[in-house]
């Protein structure tokens, strides 16, 4: 039996509801790992689970950091394994839900690239030359001294140009040459839900639309009110940088619905192109991701 369920995907493919049912069943807990649900006060935005949605089940790795924090794929493991490690420990087996798949990575394997702590100072500086003189100028560093780690990136995707430069400073290693390999640390089952690409997109539509009616606009002015930097990690996320940037430029919600959903559609084909690459992931159809099925995988 797996020690690990990984319940995992594009967004909107009901994969919260799924791991709480699942972690209910086992009598176990959900850990979960999406980049943006572990910041206090992003809650619409994130979609979130409410109490409710929780079933009565522990949930772990939410609200877990100040919205003004920079918060890593390192700091997410040295939280978040432990857990796991413990639950495993106690016989149970943690469910670990979201879609960022880096963290979830952080957790099945042991990896090397995180390893770096982040250096507040260090992307400062390089955030303040991309203002000064322009994102390309930045990547061009990378590209001069890393230039194969620089070729899988575009210039314009500057958290992960820097990222790639403080693992350069930080050990000296250019993020290239770190062969992590692929050492499991569990035995897991990796399960996710396969929806047709027009059904998900018309998941992330209705998505949108329900964030909208349950106030994105008034949380995001919210968290600007409470001085929150616009530049900080958490308001980069999908969602809330579009609202900023169209409460900036006068434009309508209409249209930052519509900008919304197509970043959207973007990044689930991007979270689906990365598990792909998670050895021995199962996809399941949509009327087969139930409790019952991925249970009986286990």
């Amino acid at each position: 039996m797996a020690q690990v369920l990984v319940i995992c995907g594009a967004t909107a493919t009901g994969k919260t509801a799924l791991a709480a049912e699942c972690a209910k069943r086992l009598k176990s807990a959900v850990v979960s790992a999406d980049s943006q649900l572990v910041y206090k006060g992003l809650d619409i935005g994130t979609a979130k689970p409410s109490e409710e949605e929780k079933l009565g089940v522990e949930h772990y790795m939410i609200d877990v950091a100040s919205p003004r924090d920079e918060y890593s794929v390192s700091d997410y493991r040295a939280a978040a394994l432990p857990v796991v490690e413990r639950l495993v420990g106690e016989g149970k087996i943690p469910v670990v839900c979201g879609g960022t798949g880096f963290y979830i990575n952080s957790l099945l394997f042991d990896l090397s690239y995180g390893s770096v702590a982040a250096d507040k100072a260090l992307r400062e500086k390089y955030e303040e030359l991309a203002r000064e003189r322009g994102r390309e100028y930045v990547y061009g560093l990378l590209r001069a001294a890393d230039p194969q780690s620089a070729a899988k990136l575009h210039p314009n995707d500057l958290k992960r140009v820097v990222r790639a430069l403080e693992i350069l400073d930080g050990c000296g290693v250019k993020k290239s040459e770190i062969n992590d390999g692929q050492k499991r640390r569990f035995d897991y089952l990796a399960v996710c839900v396969d929806y047709p690409r027009e059904e998900l997109y018309a998941r992330i539509n209705a998505r949108v639309d329900e964030m909208f009616g349950r106030g994105l606009v008034k949380e995001v002015k919210s968290l600007l009110d409470r001085g929150i930097d616009e530049n900080c990690r958490c308001m980069q996320a999908i969602g809330y940088k579009e609202v900023i940037e169209c409460l900036k430029n006068g434009l309508s919600q209409s249209t930052m619905r519509d900008i919304i959903k197509q970043n959207t559609r973007r990044y689930a084909k991007r979270q689906l192109t990365f598990f792909k690459k998670l050895p021995g992931l199962v996809h399941l159809a949509p009327q087969e991701a139930t409790a019952d099925r991925i249970l009986g995988l286990l």
